[in-house]
C-alpha cells in the first residue's frame, strides 16, 4: 500500500483501511494500494505515476484521494480490466464521493476499495464432467 501522508488518519483509520485492502486482495487476488493526501501536480497524472512505480501495475489497483482539490482517481492494470469494467469503477466512485461528501473519508476509501474487489473478483465458472 502507498503511504498515507502523515496527519491525515491516526492510528485506528489506518488500520481501519490497511484491512480493507487485505481483504480486498484476497477477494480478487489484485493488489491494491490507496494515497490520500495532496497530489504533487495534476490528480489524474499523479494517479498513474504512483501505479506506474507499484511492484506489479499489471495486476494493481491504485486508488488516489486528494481532499484539497476534491479530488478521486482510480487507476486499474491490464491485467484488473479483465475483470474489473469501467462502469463498475464509475459505480464504486460514486459511492466514495457520497462517503466523502458526508465527511466520511475513512468510510468511503473502506466501501470503494471493497466495492472495487468484489466487481473485479474473477467470475465462477462451472464445469461439467
Amino acid at each position: 500500500m502507498a503511504p498515507v501522508p502523515t496527519g491525515e488518519f491516526n492510528g485506528a483509520q489506518q488500520a481501519e483501511i490497511d484491512r480493507a485492502i487485505r481483504n480486498a486482495e484476497t477477494v480478487c487476488r489484485y493488489e491494491f494500494s490507496v494515497y490520500v493526501g495532496a497530489a504533487q501536480g495534476e490528480p489524474g497524472a499523479y494517479a498513474h505515476r504512483l501505479h506506474a512505480a507499484l511492484a506489479n501495475p499489471a495486476r494493481s489497483v491504485m486508488v488516489l484521494v486528494d481532499p484539497a482539490a476534491r479530488r478521486l482517481e482510480v487507476v486499474t492494470g491490464e491485467v484488473v480490466r479483465r475483470t474489473l469494467s469501467d462502469e463498475a469503477v464509475r459505480l464504486a466512485v460514486a459511492g466514495m464521493q457520497s462517503s466523502f461528501a458526508a465527511g466520511d473519508v475513512v468510510g468511503g476509501v473502506k466501501h470503494g476499495v471493497s466495492q472495487l474487489a468484489d466487481a473485479a473478483r474473477a467470475p465462477r465458472s462451472l464445469h461439467g464432467s
